[in-house]
């Protein structure tokens, strides 16, 4: 029970020492005693409190006014409960007595001075700074969790900057502290004490690229905030000055979590004697931060705004395209935002290009624009045009070798919130098109993959999409919100059922009603020569095959039912050992709250009604959901892509805060 480091007692001087409040200092009371002496007894300030460490099963207490007996196994302890106005101004006194207890054979003075030495910031996620009693060097997940949390300041706060805010080592605008997280610096003590003691704050060296520490000394303009720590500067001996008991500061970070950074990153703040030679430190006191995880939104949250591109091909622009997105968003009540052309250079694929999520804090939330790697005629607009004031931006770009079309964020998705047996996942699970397994196919980039994965709120699930040409998990699935306890469903394509829908209208008679129907540059093949077409047949068992094994890892990974999903007809067909959607590909759809945006799909007209739209209708509306049917054939479907893929939505955060979760 020996302390490491202890003050040593003298009969001949009085010994000083420095207390911490609230933290305990151990005293030898052995170091110096009188001939004779065979017990001792300890009296003090009221300021102090005094107590005997010992093993209650080896050592009993003395009872009454007896002494400690000096060959016990017990080790005084001191502390102090608030800090000294002057130096060495509570005392402790240790009488030492031999055979006879009423007269002591000497007497040592131990002289404390009380200093108050914390380093606080907002473990308890309230928003606000406050003292906190627990342990501050450990981040804990969940309800009862603690531990402060720090945003990547990836924002643009200054119109004058062309860059994110991080890039910058000084402030460029006041509103920069409100994306940084508040730590305070108590150092209440006697002026004299921090003569010949002095406080430094200290990181280490695998944070000093994450994270910068900013100090507040007063003022309300951007000078009167230094950086003191950050890339290149580990550690800052604080400039207290006269009678000052707290000194504010502002952290900032600077990367996501990612494979080389679990998240966590710490600061520390020591007491240090400079009376010594070589100096030594008298107490340390350390925080923990986690970086806020970048967190992608679900079809099942509102709308706020809807992406899309002005273009024009060979077959004119897609004006009409866009006449038709307006009237979807006015009726979803969200903001509908026009990329022009000289801003997109005649890319369409908005939903390609980037994915929109958000980082949260408990004082303050800002959506983040994730860039992708494809990086083709939209690949400046998420920077210029998206990066601004509380909107943030990060990308992963890959080292060495050009991007694959699994790069591309059609093929990434995300879950509603689901729960898969006793696994809770409230921010639901991210979703990446993938080779099948072990086939060493096309795959999304590892630099990309290994970041969602280390964002650990949203477990990635890997599914297979390599059987498509595009390659993209939204060519044959998506979510919509429901009004019912499940509270969504997935959609996904189907041959099957589109076979099986065909199947029927021959046998009702309507085996010559023609697909593609209506539509001038695409020539008319009726319901009974698709269903006579071998090839198409063939094409079309591979697809489903391809399907049912996402629908098994679906069910599985997010722990689904049958009736939580819903087959929405749809062919392909096989191009160079590709798969392609043979009419507008229906889930490729734009969900805006209950208005779904569907690729028209121009199927077989029976009775003046496409019997495609009248099916998915049939299966959809009784959810509470609009299809809205939208001509994409020229401007989309031909170029291999659908409505979603020349959309993207920004949607509203969760409500759930995600520190409550257990990843």
């Amino acid at each position: 029970m020996a302390p490491k480091r202890a003050a040593q007692l003298s009969l001949k001087m009085p010994t000083h020492a420095v207390c911490v409040v609230g933290v305990a200092a151990h005293v030898d009371v052995r170091s110096d005693v009188p001939k004779g002496a065979n017990s001792f007894r300890v009296s003090g300030s009221s300021e102090v409190e005094i107590f005997m460490v010992y093993n209650r099963t080896h050592v009993t207490k003395p009872i009454g006014k007896a002494h400690w007996p000096l060959d016990t196994d017990a080790d005084m302890v001191v502390s102090v409960g608030t800090a000294s106005k002057e130096l060495r101004d509570f005392k402790v006194r240790v009488s030492y007595y031999g055979e006879q207890e009423d007269q002591a054979l000497g007497h040592s003075m131990l002289y404390l001075t009380g200093v108050d030495i914390s380093l606080e910031v907002d473990t308890g996620r309230t928003g606000k700074v406050k003292r906190s009693q627990g342990d501050k060097k450990t981040w804990r997940w969940g309800p009862e969790g603690y531990g402060a949390i720090l945003l990547v300041n990836c924002d643009r706060d200054n119109h004058r900057s062309t860059e994110p805010d991080l890039t910058h080592s000084w402030l460029m605008s006041p509103a920069d502290l409100q994306d940084m997280s508040p730590m305070v610096l108590s150092c209440n003590g006697p002026d004299e004490l921090f003569h010949s003691h002095k406080l430094v704050l200290n990181m280490p060296v695998s944070d000093s690229k994450r994270m910068r520490v900013f100090c507040a000394r007063g003022g309300n303009s951007l000078s009167d905030y230094k950086q003191v720590l950050g890339p290149q500067r580990l550690s800052y001996e604080v400039e207290r000055q006269s009678g000052e008991q707290e000194i504010r500061f502002y952290v900032e970070g600077l990367t996501f979590p990612d494979a080389d950074f679990l998240g966590l990153v710490s600061l520390s703040v020591s007491l240090v004697d400079t009376g010594t030679l070589p100096e030594v430190t008298l107490f340390t006191d350390t925080v923990v931060f986690r970086m806020a995880p970048w967190i992608m939104t679900p079809n099942t949250q509102p709308p706020e705004e809807l992406y899309v591109c002005s273009v024009t091909d060979t077959h004119g622009s897609n004006e009409k395209f866009l006449e038709d997105m307006s009237y979807l968003t006015l009726k979803a009540n969200c903001k509908l935002i026009i990329c022009p052309r000289v801003e997109n250079r005649n890319d369409r694929w908005i939903q390609d290009e980037m994915e929109f999520g958000y980082i949260e804090a408990p004082h303050k939330s800002f959506p983040v624009v994730f860039d992708s790697p494809r990086n083709r005629g939209l690949k400046d607009f998420p920077y210029k045009r998206i990066l601004g004031p509380d909107f943030g931006y990060v990308t992963r770009e890959i080292p060495l070798s050009g991007p694959s079309s699994l790069d591309s964020f059609g093929n990434l998705d995300v879950s509603p919130p689901v729960t898969v047996g006793s696994m809770e996942y409230p921010l639901g699970r991210i979703l990446i098109g993938s080779s099948f397994p072990k086939s060493g196919g096309r795959q999304m980039a590892r630099v990309v993959r290994n970041f969602l994965k280390a964002q650990q709120v949203q477990a990635p699930v890997e599914l297979y999409s390599d059987w498509l040409s595009v390659g993209h998990v939204d060519e044959f699935l998506t979510f919509v919100p429901t009004s019912d306890q499940k509270g969504f469903r997935l959609l996904l394509a189907s041959p099957s059922a589109c076979l099986k829908l065909f199947q029927e209208k021959k046998e009702e008679g309507y085996g010559e009603a023609a697909q593609f129907d209506g539509l001038k540059h695409q020539a008319k093949i009726s319901i009974n020569e698709m269903l006579a077409d071998r090839h198409l047949q063939r094409d079309n068992l591979h697809a489903q095959k391809c399907i049912d094994w996402n629908r098994n890892v679906l069910k599985r990974e997010l722990g689904l039912a049958e009736s939580d999903i819903v087959d929405i007809p749809q062919l392909f067909f096989l191009k160079n050992f590709y798969a392609e959607a043979f009419f507008p590909d229906m889930v490729n759809m734009v969900v805006l709250d209950k208005y779904l945006g569907i690729p028209k799909p121009y199927g077989p007209i029976i009775n003046g009604r496409c019997c495609l739209e009248e099916k998915v209708q049939s299966l959809l509306e009784p959810l509470g959901l609009h299809c809205i049917f939208i001509d994409d054939y020229l401007s989309y479907h031909e170029l291999q892509g659908e409505i979603h893929c020349g959309t993207n939505v920004r949607r509203k955060p969760f409500p759930f805060k995600w520190w409550n979760m257990v990843p």
